[in-house]
C-alpha cells in the first residue's frame, strides 16, 4: 500500500448538496435528500466498511473467495449533544458448513484482523480524531 494520500475533494452542487470525488474517478453524492449520503451515513459506512474489509481475507480464507456477505450498520444518536453515541455493525455470512468450534475460531481470527487493520476504528472509535479546517479565498472555475 502506498503512503501517498489519495486526492479527495467535494464540490458544491446545490443547497447542502455536494459531490465527493477521488483520484480514481469514484463519486458519492453527499447531502440531505434523495439519492445522497449524509455525512453521518458516510461515517457509519466508513466504520462498517473498515471492519468488513479488515476481516475479509480471514473470512475468504475459510469460506472461500466467493463468499457472500451483507454488512448492516446503525447508530444511536444523542440529539441533545448532536453526536453518535454508539455504532452497531452486523456482518452476515453463511457459516453453516462450519462446526461451532470452527465458527468460534474464525470469529476470533476475523476480530483480531479488525483490531490490527481497521484504520477507521483506530482513528475514530479508539480515540478522538482531531480535525481542523481552513478557509481559502480563490476563484473556482
Amino acid at each position: 500500500m502506498s503512503d501517498t494520500p489519495k486526492s479527495l475533494y467535494m464540490q458544491r452542487t446545490g443547497v447542502r448538496e455536494y459531490v465527493a470525488r477521488n483520484q480514481d474517478g469514484a463519486e458519492i453524492l453527499v447531502g440531505h435528500g434523495p439519492g445522497r449520503f449524509s455525512p453521518g451515513d458516510l461515517l457509519k459506512l466508513a466504520i462498517a466498511g473498515c471492519k468488513a474489509m479488515s476481516s475479509d481475507a480471514r473470512m475468504a480464507a475459510r469460506l472461500g473467495d466467493d463468499f457472500d456477505q451483507f454488512v448492516g450498520v446503525s447508530a444511536d444518536y444523542d440529539q441533545d449533544h448532536d453526536r453518535f453515541t454508539h455504532v452497531d455493525v452486523e456482518l452476515v455470512q453463511d457459516m453453516s458448513a462450519l462446526s461451532d468450534e470452527e465458527i468460534a475460531d474464525l470469529e476470533r481470527r476475523a476480530n483480531a484482523a479488525i483490531e490490527r487493520n481497521c484504520t477507521i476504528a483506530h482513528s475514530v472509535v479508539d480515540q478522538a480524531l482531531p480535525a481542523s479546517h481552513a478557509w481559502t479565498n480563490e476563484r473556482i472555475d
